[in-house]
């Protein structure tokens, strides 16, 4: 990014930083200035307090001295020291409007590609084979996805891993099971609603019928013995859910694709080298029969040391040394220096368990991070778990139809000039926009409550109702006359509530790097909800096209439209939310 693109609260860092050097000397220069944004101006300065206490002077003294020396009457249109030392900082309207201008015209409207792009291996979405997606896959899939969309944008290479559940001694019921129905051809023809009732038949016999749960288990003893006979249903099994899942992402718009699966198969040939060499090095012990690394610091309930599994008592290997095996994969022959996990937070400790296991074993260079991004349940309106109506666990594609049904109910309250043929495509994106906007709003760490009234109003902080505002823009900008365009250079910042929407879009590009650090996505719906709000105000006070308008002024209110309407699109895209241009 040029300097000229620098935004406000970077630029005027760097100018508090260069002040601070000035007059206390350059030992000081490396203090953050703590500039924030401000109710009582644009930005206030609130380093004055920590600068005092390492100058040993008081604060009010240490913010006059920064003024003094600060360089700064390009960009700053009144600066004062207030309570106890906060610099308040009002903004120049003409350097504003330089900001919005070369920000029009950049592609990525002002966001800067990382200075330091790292390889981020994304593991999210993790379906099990034979069972069909549930509510409980949407916040994986949603959080994920979303996070994803704007590691890539922030400049990161990023490599998602779907981790299937693809292994392990289930399979050998359903193998039987599926011998039972007549073989491969059945699983060939497994469809997205038959899933379920495949893996609950499968279940039943292997409970009630001691002569099918023996041959389950022989079963089992061959697939890990790598029997070809095996193996080719297993992997039929295997293609038949893939087929599944991939309809449902599709269905989620998630950017997912087939060659991003790894399921937990793919390990099972490094596990038992993975044991060897732990117990070799000394890093694993064998307790109670069992192979385990014993990282320090985690404890189980009754205060004794919390093991990490690599192989169990039985001789066979369960969670523990496959993630582990995904770990050692990720890092090492993946080259991921940022690793990525998001799922339910209560498995929060047994990441952590093998991350740590994962740098006692050598695994992690010290360049690598790992990370747990841990989510909430979904609730419904009774604040219990979501189920279906018939107290079943809700299946992820009948949400996905209620939704297009409950939008189709919604489009017709809007603008009727949307042909009825282009409601079909319409609704289901904007009950995407309402379930994923109702999931990545709120803070992650949270239950929310799913409520589709809450969720479809064009009003409030809701996915429909940045969609809502973007097409209104929409509507305002076909409203141009013939030959009349977006002129960059037309933009002039002259009204109150102009300065106010300018400073907010200037804060796109800080919201991205945060939001890339801190993997929290509700900070850009608040954002983009925010933004919305503010071209709201805008448009109140602030006459676009109507006829009084002089024709500079116009000019330049509807450049200003286009760039709001253009940082939605990218925000709401960066969601993983379409932006129709009708509604």
């Amino acid at each position: 990014m040029t300097d000229a693109l620098k935004s406000p609260q970077q630029e005027l860092a760097e100018r508090f930083q260069r002040a601070v050097a000035k007059a206390f000397g350059p030992e000081h220069a490396g203090m953050d200035p703590l500039v924030r944004r401000s109710d009582r101006a644009d930005f206030q300065a609130n380093l004055a307090m920590s600068l005092g206490k390492a100058v040993k002077k008081p604060p009010r003294e240490v913010a006059q001295a920064l003024l003094g020396a600060l360089e700064a009457d390009d960009l700053c249109e009144k600066l004062e020291v207030a309570g106890p030392g906060f610099i308040n900082v009002t903004l120049k309207d003409d350097y504003l409007s330089r900001l919005l201008e070369r920000t029009l015209r950049d592609p990525r409207l002002g966001v800067p590609t990382s200075e330091k792009p790292e390889t981020v291996v994304f593991d999210y979405g993790g379906p099990n084979v034979a069972k069909e997606m549930h509510v409980g896959h949407l916040r994986p899939c949603v959080i994920g996805d979303c996070l994803v969309r704007v590691l890539e944008f922030a400049g990161h290479r990023v490599i998602r891993q779907n981790h299937i559940g693809d292994w392990g001694t289930p399979f050998g019921m359903l193998i039987e099971h599926l011998l039972d129905l007549g073989g491969a051809e059945n699983a060939a023809e497994l469809s997205l609603g038959e899933l379920d009732a495949f893996y609950k038949a499968a279940r039943k016999k292997f409970d009630s019928d001691a002569t099918f749960a023996e041959r389950a288990r022989q079963r089992v003893v061959s697939l890990q013995g790598g029997d070809e006979t095996t193996l080719e249903l297993w992997k039929v099994l295997v293609d038949a859910s893939t087929r599944a899942f991939e309809k449902v992402f599709a269905r989620l718009r998630v950017t997912m694709k087939p060659t991003d699966t790894r399921g937990e198969s793919f390990y099972n040939p490094f596990l038992p080298e993975i044991a060897a060499d732990l117990e070799a090095r000394g890093v694993a012990v064998v307790q109670e029969g069992a192979l385990c690394v014993f990282p320090e610091g985690f404890k189980n309930r009754e205060g004794n040391p919390l093991p990490l599994m690599i192989r169990k008592s039985d001789g066979g290997f369960g969670y523990d040394a496959t993630d582990l095996a995904a770990v050692r994969f990720r890092a090492q022959e993946l080259k991921g220096t940022r690793l990525l996990y998001t799922t339910d937070s209560r498995q929060s400790q047994h990441f952590a368990l093998v991350f740590a296991g994962a740098r006692l074993a050598g695994y992690l260079g010290p360049e690598v991070r790992t990370e747990h991004a841990g989510f909430g349940s979904i609730l419904g309106v009774d604040k219990k778990p979501l189920k279906s109506r018939d107290g079943d666990t809700l299946r992820l594609i009948a949400m996905l139809d209620e939704g297009r049904s409950e939008a189709f109910k919604l489009l017709e309250k809007l603008e009727p000039d949307v042909p009825k043929e282009e409601w079909t495509t319409l609704a289901e994106t904007v009950s995407l926009a309402a379930i994923k906007y109702a999931d990545l709003s709120s803070d992650r760490i949270k239950d929310y409550v799913f409520d589709w009234d809450r969720m479809l109003a064009t009003e409030g902080n809701t996915g429909p109702y940045l969609q809502y505002a973007q097409a209104r823009q929409c509507s305002m900008l076909r409203k141009l006359a013939p030959g009349e365009a977006v002129n960059a250079s037309a933009l002039r910042v002259q009204h109150a509530r102009e300065h106010a929407l300018a400073l907010h879009i200037l804060g796109f590009a800080a919201t991205v790097d945060d939001v890339a650090a801190s993997l929290e996505p509700h900070k850009l719906c608040g954002y983009l909800y925010e933004l919305a709000s503010a071209f709201s105000s805008f448009y109140q006070d602030c006459p676009v096209l109507k006829a009084e308008t002089p024709a500079d002024v116009r000019a330049s209110r509807v450049a200003l439209t286009d760039l709001t309407r253009r940082v939605l699109v990218q925000g709401m895209s960066l969601l993983g939310i379409d932006a129709p241009e009708r509604m």
